[in-house]
């Protein structure tokens, strides 16, 4: 990880949450819950993910239900803080997520 990668205070995180509707900050981490209508399309979302997670290096933690997934993310390099990597990851997952049926 990028040692010059800083956590984001509380006025950043808020600036930026304003542009991931339905994101919000729980504890240290960001985090997004996606509902679908089949367990299928969840699955596949979250192996669209992983392959954005490769592409970036940058991983979250993706909990996967019947018909939902939910994604939390941090920053381990710098003590489990939210980081602007966290928000690059979370615009990406949000510019797939229509294609895969979530709301």
């Amino acid at each position: 990880m990028n040692a010059q990668v800083e956590p984001l205070d509380d006025a950043e995180i808020a600036d930026r949450l304003i542009e991931l509707p339905g994101w919000t900050v729980e504890g240290d981490r960001l985090h997004r819950r996606y509902r679908f209508d089949r367990h299928f399309q969840a699955a596949a979302m979250v192996v669209h993910i992983s392959q954005i997670q490769e592409e970036l290096g940058h991983h979250a933690e993706l909990t996967l239900g019947y018909n939902h997934l939910g994604v939390s993310v941090n920053t381990h390099s710098v003590g489990g803080r939210v980081t602007h990597l966290d928000f690059g990851l979370a615009r990406r997952i949000e510019e797939i997520a229509a294609a895969h049926g979530a709301h």
